[in-house]
């Protein structure tokens, strides 16, 4: 293959795409995010997945595996953390199994903001969608991302 290749070169423009479609939704979730709530996606991301951990087995998150589901760093992830622990969103905790791991809750003010910004995030998601479908190039990738989100059929 070179780099001219059709098969390589459909494989770029298809990547090209997806990153574009990327970047519309998430700057216009952030701009949502931020004028009504004061979060930032990736906040808003991190609150959200803390905020599904329960008290089963397996139920609280180590910091690696929060890292993995909002998709930063792990020292990215530990600063997110800790600004969001500073505003009082989070709060951190011991582990009672192993005293060397640490656990991050989300608070009562975390909770609320949460639950104040679901439908802001929710409503620009489906906007930034709308907007991508008219795109003829990102049409095929929003029906993609649509069909994702539908349970499997019976």
């Amino acid at each position: 293959m070179t780099a001219t290749d059709p098969a390589l070169t459909a494989l770029a423009q298809g990547w090209c795409a997806l990153s574009l479609l990327h970047g519309r939704i998430e700057a216009h979730i952030e701009r949502a995010l931020q004028t009504r709530h004061g979060l930032s996606v990736r906040e808003y991301s991190l609150l959200d997945v803390l905020s599904r951990q329960h008290d089963g087995d397996g139920g609280h998150l180590q910091m690696k595996q929060v890292a993995d589901a909002v998709v930063l760093s792990q020292s990215a992830t530990t600063r997110l953390v800790t600004r969001l622990e500073d505003r009082g969103l989070l709060s951190r905790y011991l582990c009672p199994t192993d005293r060397r791991g640490i656990y991050t809750n989300v608070s009562e003010a975390g909770l609320k903001l949460l639950e104040e910004a679901r439908p802001t995030n929710d409503t620009a998601l489906r906007e930034a969608l709308d907007e991508a479908a008219r795109n003829p190039e990102l049409a095929p990738l929003v029906r993609a991302v649509e069909s994702a989100g539908l349970p499997a059929p019976a």
